[in-house]
């Protein structure tokens, strides 16, 4: 039977030691005194191999070994097998075009994602898609835990319920559709159908020409929809403890791969104490916050004018997760309210110039867009001119609610902006297995 790397050890206690069988990667090959030491990584980690003599084998070949488990305090992880028979399963040619076991961050960006194979396999980046996996398993956990179904809707879509801005054209038989930008459309359908509470965590695709840290054009985004609101403040009080939940689980399931990346989570406690601001005060504040501790910013009227203090900018981000830090312990920031010109139509009013809607900023970076939705189909109507829509390009949109459908609302995450958040990456690009941006399709 296999034996992973990681409990090797639990094999080692005997003085008789049984023979153990270890499939892997070869990491790395160290020559001394006659005897080969080689580092074998599988899924779970990493394990020192002892062989007498040379081996010919190349790194990153595929072997499978069998030998005794042996303590050695010297040894990575403090143990060791001494092996008594080993067998190459696939040979790995020696040319490879850069050290798989070295140190990433000396590795440009470019390369990191054209060899995408291979950087893979190094166990640093890999963490990252194991921190990933955690998050996705714990917000869907968390959601069913609240009653929440998960469901899986179409990609293609005949149009855009925000108009056609920001959409991919794909040609279908004989006539065009577009790649969906969110599940929304589904998402309220099922509300409407009874469902009251769904979920998803599936592609959404942007086609907007960005080439920034922090936006892809296919990303993966965790999204959910609830019935039977009063208004975002229900759907905040639900982000806080999926957000709790989500930290809880990456620090108790991930702490080795926060290690590789000197990265902590916030504690899930804090979550409920991040403060929630009104947009034009958030404005406000972000202001006294670049005069107090980023005056640069602020030398002329054109710094000043770049901040953008007249809508949520990256600058304000980053200034009020600052402030949240300092005041509160936690870099999450909740601002709603925002004003009826900076959200689409659908969004509820709050007022004749606010709204019932809301960002999650972590970490100097928006995560999280929602708020409630209008549900009356005569209200939709009526504002669709206002924002240049006609009934007849979202007649299926509409069709939701003309028969009946309860207050909701939802919002999304960002999967790969979480996780970039959480363990502290410099691009959203790094965090996407396969990312898509205006110049990258392949691997």
């Amino acid at each position: 039977m296999r034996v992973l790397a990681r409990d090797v050890a639990q094999y080692a206690t005997s003085d008789s030691p049984q023979p153990i069988m270890l499939q892997g990667w070869i990491h790395r090959i160290r020559e001394l005194g006659g005897v080969s030491f080689i580092i074998l990584r599988d899924r779970s980690g990493l394990v020192q191999l002892v062989v007498e003599g040379k081996t010919d084998y190349t790194l990153e070949s595929v072997i499978q070994v069998e030998g005794l488990p042996t303590r050695n305090d010297k040894a990575p992880g403090g143990v060791e097998v001494r092996v008594q028979h080993s067998t190459l399963l696939s040979r790995a040619e020696p040319d490879l075009p850069f050290q798989v076991n070295g140190d990433v961050t000396k590795m440009g960006l470019d390369t990191i994602l054209d060899k995408r194979v291979l950087s893979l396999r190094n166990p640093r980046i890999r963490a990252i898609f194991k921190v990933q996996a955690t998050i996705i398993e714990a917000f869907s956990e968390y959601l069913r835990s609240q009653d929440f179904t998960e469901i899986k809707s179409s990609k293609l879509i005949g149009s855009g319920t925000e108009g056609g801005t920001g959409l991919f054209e794909v040609n279908y038989f004989d006539k065009k559709v577009y790649l969906a930008q969110s599940p929304q459309f589904y998402k309220q359908t099922m509300v409407a159908a009874g469902l009251e509470r769904v979920f998803e965590v599936a592609p959404a695709y942007r086609a907007e020409k960005h080439d920034t840290p922090r936006h892809l054009n296919e990303y993966v985004s965790m999204d959910v929809e609830m019935a039977f609101i009063t208004s975002e403040l229900d759907l905040i009080e639900l982000e806080r403890g999926l957000l709790a939940h989500i930290f809880e689980q990456v620090a108790r399931k991930n702490g080795p791969e926060l290690e590789l990346w000197n990265a902590r989570v916030p504690d899930p406690n804090l979550v409920f104490k991040a403060p929630l601001i009104a947009h034009d005060d958030a404005l406000a504040l972000a202001f006294t916050e670049a005069q107090q501790h980023n005056q640069a910013l602020l030398e002329d009227e054109k710094a000043s004018a770049k901040l953008g203090f007249f809508e949520v900018t990256p600058a304000v981000e980053r200034l009020l997760c600052a402030w949240a830090g300092r005041e509160y312990g936690i870099e999450l920031v909740f601002v709603n309210q925002f004003p009826r010109k900076h959200r689409p139509f659908y969004t509820y009013p709050l007022d004749a110039t606010k709204t019932m809607s809301f960002d999650a900023l972590f970490r100097g970076l928006e995560i999280t867009t929602g708020g409630r939705r209008q549900e009356q189909y005569q209200a939709l109507l009526e504002v669709l001119p206002r924002f240049g829509l006609t009934e007849e390009g979202l007649r299926d949109y509409l069709a939701i609610f003309k028969y009946g459908c309860p207050p909701h609302g939802g919002f999304a995450i960002g999967c790969e902006r979480l996780t970039q958040k959480i363990l502290g990456l410099a691009n959203v690009k790094e965090a996407s297995l396969f990312p898509r941006d205006r110049k990258r399709v392949s691997p």
